[in-house]
């Protein structure tokens, strides 16, 4: 995935068919020419066109459209670029140039991407050949203006397992050692009537009964109520997560909201002060105030400590990536690098979510208190602080079942807009809704990877390969906004889940160093010095950055572990082909050579 000339999917979905087909429009449709597709894919059209590459200049090509990507194939005998990418990796489309533009390749296409890359394509100006190529990609780029489904729902792709059985909401609590005496499993919002945006199952104090989780609904935003994440196996200190308060200018108060807490904070009879973590910066807590929300206040909230994390809005994360976007592609800026890094913030956006999310999994590991954590509407920050927290606390999110356990929990079914933030199949590239959200946790992980090489069971691959499915819209997992709305489309009996690729070829993304172990906290240093930005992500369509991958000593461990596991295949066989060679001990007496022991070896 480093450079752009090859192909960024490789799956053994993936068909060449060595045959030629007519199309309706009657063009020979050349599959010898191995153009990938997947079973649902359909061609549309395909287009002589120059490909003005950023890197190397102008490049004859063809290009092909399906309804799922547009699949470009160098026609130069010099160069062998290809480019796959995914429609709904697009985010804008626009026309290059006007029917009486002179320069050379001036007229054509400019496609804008959603994963740090754009596009550039000249065509001919005479026979509106830029005018067809423009509506099928805004149309099948951007289906839902266009009353078209969405490829995950065409996909029809099978794989040997089931990536929709992964995450069992009982099973993952149970697993958690829940319910017990003090917290309870209620099914009040299996239909989505107290919170459209939250999952059918919420773990609650058992002492709060379902009336009193209603009342206590009308004082949070969105009606999103404190429910636990997480519990701490030993000492019981528990992550809930939630909305904010509806305190509004005139600082109203809520006698059953403030018991809600007081009856949390004594779910554990050894802690005195349950502790709050705001992950908005304190000002805009109080601006919050002027729109009905607000914040905790120390007068009604007396056995409570609340702390403000001072990490940024969506809309600050949206204009820092495509600072990041400018710095990277196409061109690095080697003179100016760590200035214009500097310039974009981005390191210290990531710097201030990790930190939050060191306080929460701190104060919870230490035993001090349980934690309330919350944002405005508990379904950005909140979402990156309770996972990122649990990733530190809990080994179990650390495998690769887990991590997509945790991801399916905490981010798709407590209701992340991923339909907002992503945009998959709308052509509104200017929403105010978009925001790099996930990506950035994702990010958080990588940085903890990085400090952390042999607690994960997961591999870079597996990171980015999950951010690229995020767009493809190929799988329904990170589709719709919540559950509720999955549900009601079905995407479950309708779509095809991102887990099942994955977990139907682990292999591809383990990682040799990993080491299994229990119980050890991860605490990531957040200092910037630390952290640094993620080249094989960001900057990976650069062919010029000079990356590695794979990582030549995870490869040359991966080498030695295969040799390791080939000499112990041989050595069995031996042993065996021994053994059926040996006369039966009791019609013959033992020799020397019977009595000697099976080899043993370090392996």
């Amino acid at each position: 995935m480093a450079s752009a000339p090859t192909s960024k999917y490789n799956s053994h979905s993936l068909e060449n068919e060595s045959i030629k087909r007519t199309s309706r429009d009657g063009v020979n449709w050349d599959l010898s020419e191995a153009v990938p597709r997947l079973p649902g894919e359909t061609r549309i059209t395909d287009k002589e066109v120059i490909y003005i590459c950023p890197f190397n200049g102008p490049i004859k090509g063809r290009v092909y459209i399906t309804n799922y990507r547009l699949y470009l194939r160098s026609l130069e005998t010099d160069s062998a670029l290809i480019l796959d990418v995914p429609l709904g990796v697009i985010s804008r489309i626009e026309k290059m140039g006007g029917a009486t533009s002179r320069g050379e390749n001036s007229y054509g296409l400019d496609i804008t991407c959603k994963d740090m890359r754009n596009l550039r394509f000249a065509l001919k100006q005479e026979g509106h050949s830029r005018r067809d190529m423009f509506e099928i990609l805004t149309r099948y780029a951007f289906p839902l203006a266009h009353s078209l489904p969405i490829f995950a729902f065409l996909n029809e792709e099978k794989f040997n397992v089931d990536g929709w059985t992964v995450y069992n909401p009982v099973e993952e609590y149970r697993r958690q050692g829940l319910p017990n005496h003090h917290w309870r499993i209620t099914f009040i919002n299996k239909c989505y009537e107290l919170c459209d945006t939250y999952p059918a199952l919420l773990v609650v104090p058992y002492r709060a009964s379902d009336d009193d989780l209603r009342r206590v609904a009308t004082f949070r935003s969105r009606n999103r109520i404190p429910v636990l994440s997480w519990i701490h196996p030993e000492n019981k200190t528990v992550i809930v997560r939630c909305s904010q308060p509806l305190v509004g200018m005139s600082g109203k108060r809520n006698k059953d909201d403030e018991k809600y807490l007081d009856v949390i904070r004594e779910t554990n009879r050894q802690i005195s002060k349950l502790t709050i973590y705001d992950a908005r910066p304190n000002v805009n807590a109080v601006a919050n105030k002027a729109t009905g929300g607000g914040y905790e206040s120390d007068d009604a909230y007396h056995n409570a400590e609340l702390f403000f994390l001072d990490i940024h809005n969506i809309h600050v994360m949206r204009e820092s990536l495509k600072k990041v976007k400018d710095i990277v592609y196409p061109n690095v800026e080697e003179s100016h690098w760590l200035s214009s890094l500097e310039s974009t913030h981005w390191l210290e956006h990531i710097k201030l979510v990790l930190t939050g999310a060191i306080q929460v999994a701190d104060r919870v590991s230490s035993g001090k208190s349980s934690v309330l954590v919350h944002c405005s509407d508990g379904w950005d920050r909140t979402a990156q602080l309770t996972s990122l927290a649990m990733l530190m606390l809990d080994s179990f999110y650390r495998s690769i079942e887990g991590f997509e356990i945790l991801v399916q929990k905490e981010w798709i079914s407590f209701g992340h807009k991923f339909a907002s933030r992503i945009g998959h199949g709308d052509k509104n590239h200017a929403d105010a809704d978009r925001s790099p959200i996930f990506l950035q946790f994702i990010d958080c992980v990588w940085q903890m990877s990085k400090q952390f090489p042999t607690a994960f069971e997961f591999n870079e691959r597996f990171l980015i390969t999950i951010l690229d499915h995020l767009y493809s819209c190929r799988f329904g997992t990170f589709l719709y906004n919540c559950e509720s709305a999955r549900e009601k489309q079905k995407v479950t009996e309708r779509t095809v889940s991102l887990w099942s690729l994955i977990n139907s070829n682990k292999d591809k993304f383990k990682n040799p160093f990993y080491t299994k172990e229990i119980n050890r906290v991860l605490y990531p240093v957040a200092s910037m010095r630390h952290l640094e930005l993620w080249v094989n992500y960001y900057i990976r369509w650069n062919p010029r950055i000079k990356q590695q991958q794979p990582n030549p000593v995870e490869q040359r461990y991966v080498e030695l572990l295969a040799l390791r596991d080939e000499y112990i295949q041989r050595l069995e066989e031996l042993q065996l082909a021994s053994s059926a060679k040996l006369p039966d001990p009791s019609t013959s007496p033992a020799g020397p050579s019977q009595m000697m022991p099976h080899v043993r070896t370090h392996f």
